[in-house]
């Protein structure tokens, strides 16, 4: 994955060293930073060494990175997410992949716009506890700032901060590192970017054109080239939007399983039961099992479900009708067995070969595509 080098906006003088110019792939617009919280390497880097440090935990042995593992497209290859104390929870861990252009964050969080305010979550949040630092940031700030390695990054990322690590610097400085985890190496990019005519495999190409196809019409959600909807960047803020893909079917009037509501949990209105956020395609194939509660194994089963119209489970875990908070643009689709494993082809291709950078201390790593 290409850890994008990024400009600053509007903010306190920044010596030039320090200064941040987006770099983006082709095809990829300028990523929308919030003006209280510009750009700047020393932010960036301090950032993504918050990102792997444990004492962000409350146990002294958790990190962001124990979840959003580099390796794994920044996901965790669970089914369920594990927090700190070792509570299972009710979702799948979200890729990291070009979060930066999500509109909202989190599975089924439509209140949640700003990065910086999506760190919250997972460092207070107590339903589930992720990292459980309710009522224990002040220690952990401490032993941040005791750490002559981490007061002097925050005094180069922070200079109005006096010295003095906040969860908001913490949180600020986790945003601008998460912006730069822009994933532009894979051989779809290579192939319709850079005209690089054998990056990608006669199965994927054919299953390019199944993915983008009137009949099967995956492109209606996941349109390049991000994969995801909708798209947030600096010239345009839409509004969040969630769907449900007839996972279960419970009742015969919608219901899903308990804790796993989607979209209902938060507005409470019935016909959001089940709706959920589309997440990108991009790295697909790193980020084993899928769906919000990792209840599909394979991207060959993912395609089957979507080609069927949706499962729709019942209780006892089978196949039910279709339910009727389905989102009406899901329907079910023709495909052949030779047709089902070139559209997985295609998910595969768009595995970006850098999807492992991002560790602390590596700095902005190299990019056959980028040049730095």
């Amino acid at each position: 994955m290409a850890l994008i080098a990024v400009g600053l906006v509007a903010g306190p003088v920044v010596a030039e060293e320090d200064s941040w110019t987006w770099d983006l792939p082709r095809g990829f617009p300028t990523p929308s930073v919030p003006e209280d919280n510009p750009m700047s390497r020393p932010k960036v880097d301090l950032g993504r060494d918050l990102f792997f440090d444990p004492r962000l935990s409350v146990t002294g042995a958790y990190a962001c990175s124990s979840c959003h593992d580099p390796q794994k497209a920044f996901t965790d290859g669970r089914a369920r997410a594990l927090g700190a104390t070792g509570e299972s929870h009710s979702r799948s861990t979200m890729s990291l992949v070009n979060v930066a252009y999500s509109a909202s964050f989190g599975w089924a969080n439509p209140e949640t716009r700003e990065l910086e305010d999506q760190s919250k979550i997972p460092l207070l949040g107590t339903h589930p506890i992720e990292l459980g630092l309710r009522g224990r940031a002040h220690e952990a700030m401490e032993a941040l700032q005791a750490d002559p390695v981490r007061a002097k990054a925050l005094e180069r990322a922070f200079p109005e901060a006096g010295g003095r690590f906040t969860l908001l610097h913490v949180r600020r400085a986790l945003a601008a590192y998460q912006r730069t985890l822009i994933s532009a190496s894979s051989p779809y990019d290579r192939y319709v970017f850079y005209d690089d005519r054998d990056a990608m495999s006669a199965a994927a190409l054919r299953g390019m054109g199944i993915f983008f196809s009137e009949s099967v019409g995956c492109d209606d959600c996941h349109p390049a080239p991000l994969f995801t909807s909708p798209a947030r960047y600096a010239e345009r803020r839409p509004a969040p939007s969630f769907h449900n893909t007839g996972l279960y079917n419970f009742d015969g009037a919608g219901a899903y399983p308990e804790d796993e509501a989607g979209l209902f949990e938060h507005s409470g209105v019935p016909g959001d039961m089940g709706r959920f956020r589309v997440p990108t395609l991009r790295n697909v194939a790193l980020t084993a099992p899928y769906m919000h509660d990792g209840s599909i194994a394979t991207l060959g089963e993912v395609v089957l479900h979507y080609a069927s119209g949706g499962r729709n489970h019942n209780a006892a875990g089978a196949r039910g009708p279709r339910s009727p908070l389905q989102s009406p643009t899901l329907e079910s689709f023709a495909l052949s067995p030779e047709e089902a494993d070139d559209l997985v082809a295609f998910l595969e291709s768009l595995s970006d070969v850098h999807s492992g950078n991002g560790r602390p201390g590596s700095g902005v790593p190299a990019s056959p595509l980028l040049g730095h």
